[in-house]
């Protein structure tokens, strides 16, 4: 079987729950450990959806694939699928608590490390907007 575990400040990370009101998305870097290729990104962990319960449509909170996720880049993926995923270090960077938070610090380290200019990286593009407002919840903690 194929190793795809996710790396947290060098440790395993691999909760049997996570719960959505502290994490809403992280930011993550893989590596491929052959040609030392990076690609930085981030990764929603629970998506809103509905459930109906006695006829009722009932709001809920579904885990998304982050556990099996290697990316948004066509390229990086069609490595993972040739090569094997054992082949590639997954590791979080930040936990963010919303999306604009995520938003701000994948855009942060993908500019921090020129992720579009330096050909090291996978990444193509850097998307991003985000207000100050909605960035509270960084302005009081550390990065």
């Amino acid at each position: 079987t194929a190793i795809m575990t996710w790396l947290y400040r060098d440790e395993i990370y691999d909760p049997k729950e996570v719960d959505p009101k502290e994490v809403y998305a992280f930011v993550y870097e893989i590596e491929d450990l052959d040609t030392g290729r990076l690609y930085i990104g981030k990764k929603v962990m629970f998506f809103k959806g509905f459930k109906s319960v006695k006829k009722k449509r009932k709001r809920i909170l579904k885990e998304s694939d982050w556990r099996e996720y290697y990316g948004s880049s066509d390229v990086l993926n069609e490595e993972v699928a040739k090569r094997g995923p054992s082949r590639f270090k997954r590791t979080i960077l930040h936990f963010c608590p919303n999306k604009a938070v995520a938003n701000y610090l994948e855009a942060m380290e993908q500019f921090k490390f020129n992720a579009i200019l330096d050909d090291r990286y996978y990444n193509e593009q850097i998307r991003v907007r985000v207000t100050r407002s909605q960035l509270k919840a960084l302005k009081d903690s550390p990065l």
